[in-house]
């Protein structure tokens, strides 16, 4: 027995996935990692595409597990390849890229007017079942002279990022309005969102009509019911 031991080929340890790369700094950090969360900064160089095709691999074994002939039929032949990429670098890269950059210029005219931006396209899925929530966002922002302005554009930019995760729509809308409140400092940030939920159309009680409408009111919305008016008024003429 003690000749066996000795004699023995060395043990090594099983190679770590990347996941479990990820996952280890984020522990280690005490950062929250939920599905809507952004951790974007504990994913090193390279590391993005060694993930798509850990997920690709795990996908690969889900399809094995539904009994889905993958080398036969043609069709689902490199669907894990196609989802795993779908799921990193599209519908889930809100969680896996930094926030778009989005230059902001001092209000050299000191506007104080209401200014709204909508409605903005949006697309995210729901952490539940991961079917797509596909809707519209409307944007209130009432800025003060000190306040930050950005471009048109950035607000589609980063209501993308935002929604470009798993979640809840009640959350993402609260996150969005986090997100533009600490870049422009305004007196005041409206938010309303109309999305359309398919783990209600596509399962369940299939309901193809039903919409879900959720508003995020801060500062000078929250307090100015004449303000606030205003703002739902100009959407209820538009939409």
């Amino acid at each position: 027995m003690l000749l066996e031991s000795v004699f023995q080929e060395p043990t090594t340890a099983p190679e770590v996935g990347v996941s479990d790369r990820i996952r280890h700094r984020l522990i280690e950090a005490g950062q929250r990692f939920h599905a809507n969360d952004n951790i974007a900064a504990f994913i090193h160089d390279g590391e993005l595409d060694e993930l798509r095709t850990e997920v690709e691999q795990k996908l690969q074994g889900l399809l094995h597990a539904l009994v889905i002939d993958t080398h036969s039929d043609h069709n689902v032949a490199d669907t894990a390849k196609r989802v795993a990429k779908m799921f990193v670098h599209e519908v889930f890269r809100g969680r896996y890229e930094k926030a778009p950059a989005a230059t902001t210029f001092p209000n050299v005219s000191q506007l104080n007017e209401l200014m709204i931006v909508g409605p903005v396209t949006v697309r995210s899925a729901c952490s539940h079942h991961l079917c797509p929530i596909l809707g519209k966002v409307w944007i209130g922002v009432l800025p003060n002279a000190s306040s930050d302005l950005i471009g048109l554009s950035k607000y589609a930019r980063l209501a993308e990022w935002v929604m470009n995760r798993p979640q809840i729509q009640e959350e993402a809308v609260v996150m969005l309005a986090d997100e533009l409140e600490h870049r422009l400092q305004p007196d005041g940030l409206a938010i309303v969102m109309e999305a359309s939920h398919f783990c209600m159309h596509w399962r369940g009680v299939k309901d193809n009509d039903a919409l879900m409408h959720n508003s995020v009111m801060r500062g000078a919305f929250l307090k100015n019911a004449t303000l606030r008016l205003e703002f739902l008024n100009l959407l209820g003429n538009r939409r």
